[in-house]
């Protein structure tokens, strides 16, 4: 039995990596991405017209880029910081809503990301259950979608807040209730 869990152990190792170098290319294409339209953008610090369709869509695909960004850095510290295959049960469910949040905001603007993120999600649900295998740990879904929701609320209230300092000409809350 001893070395089946070896075995097994021993295949979650690439696995991890596999993951981790997946999210890596993800977050270097998703800055690029958010870097790009930030700079497209600037002209709208100053001449921003709150009737022009074209200028909200891009500050707001702007706004999802930057979001995404922070949550997908967020759960690239997270992989990161796994230590053993005990720590996996612990750091990992969390992080797949997660990534399943930013796949789903992403899917019309950057698909083939969103492609990468929806497989990522698949490959960290079956190391987090062989690891749970493994160790025989449990968790409890219900706290890791809270801790997910809590996280998600925390890092759109900081993206909305940079956004909004970055275009202090817009008015957000009258855009937002319109």
């Amino acid at each position: 039995m001893d070395n089946e869990n070896i075995s097994h152990s021993v295949t979650l190792t690439p696995r991890l990596d596999y993951s981790t170098s997946l999210l890596d290319e993800i977050v270097s294409v998703i800055s690029q991405k958010r870097d790009a339209l930030k700079q497209s953008n600037k002209d709208l610090v100053f001449d921003f017209d709150e009737t022009n369709k074209t200028h909200l869509q891009a500050i707001e695909i702007e706004r999802i880029m930057a979001f995404s960004l922070e949550i997908l850095t967020i759960a690239k510290r997270k992989t990161k910081s796994i230590t053993n295959i005990q720590s996996i049960p612990k750091v990992l469910p969390s992080s797949i809503p997660l990534i399943r949040t930013i796949s789903a905001q992403l899917y019309e603007l950057v698909p083939d990301s969103s492609q990468k993120l929806s497989e990522l999600s698949v490959h960290l649900g079956s190391i987090v259950l062989d690891s749970a295998a493994l160790t025989h740990a449990s968790f409890d879904f219900s706290q890791s979608n809270t801790e997910s929701s809590t996280l998600l609320d925390k890092v759109k209230l900081m993206v909305d807040s940079k956004i909004s300092k970055q275009y202090p000409n817009v008015d957000f809350f009258k855009l937002c209730n319109t």
